[in-house]
This record gives C-alpha cells, sequence and structure tokens, in this order.
C-alpha cells in the first residue's frame, strides 16, 4: 500500500456508489473509513449519510468520481457491443463448421429471434439518422 492515501473512497454498487472518507490521522495510526454519502449514478442523486452535510469538497470530489465514472461505463458499453460483433463473427464461423445439428437444434430459433430483432431495432435507426440527415 502507498504512503499517501486518497481522501475519498468508493466502493462500486450496482447504480452507483458508497462514499467513504478516509482517515487515517488517529492515534492507532489505522485506517478509518467514514462513509458520508451514496451515490446512485443513472440519476446523480446523492445522498449524505445521517444527518451529515456534504462540505463543497466532498461534492466537488463526488461530482468529478460520477463523471469519471459515466465516461467509463460507456467505454465499456461500446467495447461490449464491438465484442459482441467478434462474437456473432465466431458463432457463424462455428455454425459453418463445428456445430453439430443437435446444437444447431438448441440455439438456432433463440439466435434467429435475438438476431430479428437486433436487425429491426438497427434498421429503425438508421432510417430515422437518414431522415434528420
Amino acid at each position: 500500500m502507498t504512503a499517501e492515501l486518497p481522501e475519498y473512497y468508493f466502493r462500486i454498487r450496482e447504480n452507483g456508489a458508497a462514499v467513504f472518507r478516509i482517515d487515517t490521522e488517529n492515534r492507532q495510526r489505522r485506517i478509518e473509513m467514514d462513509q458520508i454519502a451514496v451515490i446512485n449514478i443513472r440519476n446523480g442523486e446523492v445522498k449524505p449519510q445521517g444527518q451529515r452535510t456534504l462540505s463543497e469538497a466532498d461534492q466537488a470530489e463526488i461530482a468529478r468520481w460520477m463523471e469519471e465514472r459515466k465516461a467509463l461505463l460507456a467505454q465499456r458499453d461500446i467495447d461490449d457491443i464491438h465484442r459482441a460483433v467478434d462474437y456473432l463473427n465466431l458463432t457463424t464461423q462455428w455454425a459453418q463448421s463445428k456445430a453439430t445439428d443437435e446444437q444447431l437444434e438448441d440455439v438456432t430459433d433463440r439466435l434467429l429471434l435475438a438476431m430479428h430483432d437486433l436487425r429491426s431495432v438497427l434498421v429503425r435507426k438508421k432510417a430515422d439518422r437518414l431522415s434528420k440527415g
């Protein structure tokens, strides 16, 4: 562990994080984590814990973290989509060269429905973009 600890720690949760202030300035030199807030990344809500009032520094650090987290999640989303394209190509290769009749029977209908749904959405969205431009 480094000698310098950050002033805040964000414990990731499903829709955001629990925010802790880090304190090592005590007699035992122990690391104490005082939960100061819970944040919801989806709606931007910040709930101070207990009767606490967040300082401007607390609010600024939370806002900075939320922006970084949103950017990271957006980057992960597009990475997942690029991986999905790779998986579709690998699935095509598998279906063409390796899949048994039983395996194809097991997945064909679900794959066709998912691909039809995806194609419908993509075609509609493309048409919307073309009509705007």
